[in-house]
């Protein structure tokens, strides 16, 4: 199961804002994908805006949960030994199978010097296992740390996690999104798309969620937050 990464369609760096790029995917699943299918989806979504998830997540001023997380590796990574190093770029996304995840998070290696140059460390978290982090980083040469959250355990403490429908969960299984395989457990449990910088002190000072997994912030805004600036 591999979502095809926009480099490896073209020759060249896809370089347009994060909201072009997610325009153009959403076109190809209005012009591709069923129209019960998103109907399905749009429900799925209202319900979770219905919720009001994203209103109480993390809240910025709070202290980041300690944490322990196995990287793409399987490599133990502490929530304090990235704290030692620098101030920390947590992007929490549902995992190698989702488009948007991927045009995210392709989007994120463009900045990577940018961030590292503003003093921070960039990290993402998802609840599929250490192979499917393995593969999602190898497949599309990303170069930051990906973590695994068996169970959503970490981003249950952020207040991010619900679980997925019966008619979505259907219509995932008919797309061969086989979340169990995927996730390593029989939770099918995700959580909504969510970044967060936390200083050195563990105070988180950005915090950006939103049920709509389609709505993710520019990582020209991430930038901003961290008072740094694209080069051109």
């Amino acid at each position: 199961m591999k979502w095809r990464s926009l480099d490896e369609l073209s020759p060249e760096t896809d370089v347009r804002p994060l909201r072009d790029i997610f325009a153009e995917r959403k076109e190809l699943i209005v012009k591709y994908v069923p129209a019960e299918t998103q109907a399905v989806h749009a429900r799925a979504v209202a319900e979770l805006k219905k919720q009001n998830l994203a209103a109480n997540i993390f809240p910025v001023g709070s202290k980041l949960p300690e944490f322990q997380l196995q990287d793409h590796d399987g490599k133990t990574i502490t929530s304090s030994d990235l704290l030692d190093k620098a101030r920390l770029v947590l992007c929490f996304i549902r995992g190698r199978w989702c488009p948007f995840c991927v045009a995210q998070m392709e989007a994120m290696n463009l900045i990577l010097p940018e961030i590292e140059q503003a003093g921070a460390t960039l990290v993402a978290i998802s609840p599929q296992t250490v192979q499917q982090s393995f593969f999602m980083r190898d497949q599309h040469k990303l170069r930051f740390p990906l973590l695994s959250d068996a169970g959503n355990k970490v981003a249950r403490q952020f207040g991010l996690t619900y679980g997925v429908a019966d008619e979505q969960r259907a219509i995932y299984q008919r797309a061969f999104v086989n979340l169990p395989f995927v996730n390593g457990d029989d939770g099918w449990e995700l959580p909504i798309p969510a970044t967060y910088i936390v200083d050195r002190d563990g105070t988180v000072i950005y915090a950006s969620a939103d049920e709509d997994y389609t709505e993710r912030p520019e990582p020209e805004d991430i930038l901003l937050a961290l008072g740094a600036t694209l080069r051109g």
